[in-house]
Order: structure tokens, then C-alpha cells, then sequence
């Protein structure tokens, strides 16, 4: 499985962590698990870190059919956050930005996790391991 997830559970910031080589089939489960964990445990903020993943062998229609779809948190004000270091990255991150323009209100693409912290208004976050049932 190339994500994993994590929470810090005092400022309730989910976290998807992308390891390895991620592929469409990754991207799918990783739609799926965190709606499930976000219906399970009404996070204030999400965060999805692809600082870990070597590659992404991830087709640009894959990325459009996400960027359509209903976000795991229907709440406006929800802050969503995609650290994305490499240039690769960067571009499928604001690929999704643009192709889901209004679907992912308060969206934010940042280069490192420092950056999203700032927004969120944290310092020195604690996670730990959520189960994937």
C-alpha cells in the first residue's frame, strides 16, 4: 500500500502520507479510506503528504475523475492541504486544483510540511497511526 494515515488528535489534523510509487489503483483506495476515516473520526483539516513517494505513475484522467468527485469533508471551511515538494508534484497537485475548481473549497498546495502547518495555525503536531479497518 503506498499512503498510510496518521492524526494528531489535539488539533484533529488527518494526515494521508504517500510512500513509494503510487498508481491509480493507490489513488482509488486512498479516495475510499479517507472518506471512511473522515465520516469515522470529523477531522477539523486534512492534509495529504507526498513528500515519501518516489513516483507517480498516476494518468491525468485518474486525477480529473478525483478532482470531480464529492471531498471526504463537505464542509466549506474544511482546510484541505497538499504538500507537494517536487516539481512532478507540484503540477498534479494544481492539476487537481484546476480540474476541481469549486469542488474543494479552501484548498491549499504548499511545497513543505512547515508551510502547511502555518496555515493551519499549529506548531510541532503529534501524530499517531490510524488503523485502516
Amino acid at each position: 500500500m503506498a499512503y498510510s494515515f496518521d492524526i494528531d488528535w489535539k488539533n484533529r489534523i488527518m494526515r494521508c502520507r504517500l510512500h513509494g510509487r503510487v498508481t491509480d489503483e493507490d489513488l482509488n483506495g486512498f479516495y475510499r479510506t479517507a472518506h471512511e476515516l473522515s465520516s469515522r473520526i470529523q477531522p477539523r483539516a486534512g492534509v495529504i503528504d507526498s513528500s515519501e513517494a518516489s513516483s507517480f505513475d498516476v494518468s491525468p484522467r485518474t486525477i480529473r475523475e478525483h478532482a470531480r468527485l464529492a471531498p471526504a469533508s463537505p464542509d466549506p471551511k474544511f482546510p484541505r492541504i497538499i504538500i507537494a515538494p517536487t516539481p512532478e508534484t507540484y503540477g498534479l497537485a494544481r492539476m487537481f486544483e484546476l480540474q476541481g475548481e469549486g469542488m474543494h473549497p479552501n484548498l491549499h498546495i504548499v511545497r513543505d510540511q512547515q508551510e502547511a502547518w502555518e496555515i493551519l495555525g499549529v506548531q510541532n503536531p503529534r501524530f499517531e497511526p490510524l488503523a485502516l479497518e
